[in-house]
């Protein structure tokens, strides 16, 4: 408590703040705190996006998106860009809480310059699917053991248009997790184990940056374990 005095303290002499208490609510995040942990969603953010897209009552479905669908890829005519964009942006924030959404969100980011008619239809498909759960969000344990977990796994070849693979990676500190990301790799990989080593040279990236961070904040990291899914 100290440490945090002098640094309200030292705030306070350049800016003007005001302590307002346990942490609530901040920036569209939704945090409440329990004996057990922290849980953090954002839930009015998420009923704000499906009112602004007329989806308020919308039919709920149990997956952002059914199956791989090739025809996202097809050039067809531009449909609707204002609103396509305007949903995609606000599914990027969400994503900072939704990591289940993550992969379709990044796929129909590819398209927010000319989207057509089945983009905007897969993107009410995931705004179907956040209708199902809005609160759903991320609960960090308040017990847990400081030992770094990453999954990396990556799907080969898996965008027409440019034959580049997807990675894919999620680390957790203990039972809390982290990070998270979905991207297309930059280059293309000529196989299967290629797309699968880049993956997981992005996530070891990414668990380096960590534990520089952890370093920071004066916290020793007790084991480090990274996971790469088996190549089919």
């Amino acid at each position: 408590m100290k440490e945090i005095q002098a640094v309200k303290s030292s705030l306070n002499a350049v800016f003007a703040i005001k302590d307002l208490g346990q942490l609530h609510f901040s920036l569209g995040l939704e945090i409440a705190k329990t004996k057990k942990g922290i849980h953090v969603c954002q839930r009015k953010y998420a009923l704000e996006i499906l009112a602004d897209a007329g989806m308020a009552g919308a039919k709920p479905v149990s997956t952002p998106m059914v199956k791989k669908n090739e025809k996202l890829f097809e050039q067809v005519v531009v449909h609707d860009v204002s609103a396509y964009r305007r949903i995609i942006g606000r599914l990027l924030y969400l994503v900072n809480t939704r990591p289940d959404i993550s992969f379709i969100v990044q796929c129909l980011s590819q398209f927010v310059q000319a989207p057509t008619k089945q983009h905007h239809q897969a993107a009410q498909g995931i705004l179907r699917y956040i209708k199902s759960s809005p609160a759903q969000g991320i609960f960090d344990p308040k017990d847990t053991d400081i030992q770094i977990k990453a999954f990396s796994d990556s799907d080969w070849a898996s965008c027409i248009l440019t034959r580049r693979s997807i990675t894919g990676f999620c680390i957790f500190l203990g039972e809390s997790l982290i990070s998270w990301k979905t991207k297309k790799q930059n280059t293309v990989s000529r196989s299967s184990f290629e797309a699968e080593y880049r993956a997981l040279a992005a996530t070891c990236c990414e668990v380096q940056w960590v534990t520089f961070l952890l370093e920071d904040l004066d916290i020793s990291v007790h084991h480090i374990n990274i996971n790469c899914f088996k190549v089919p």
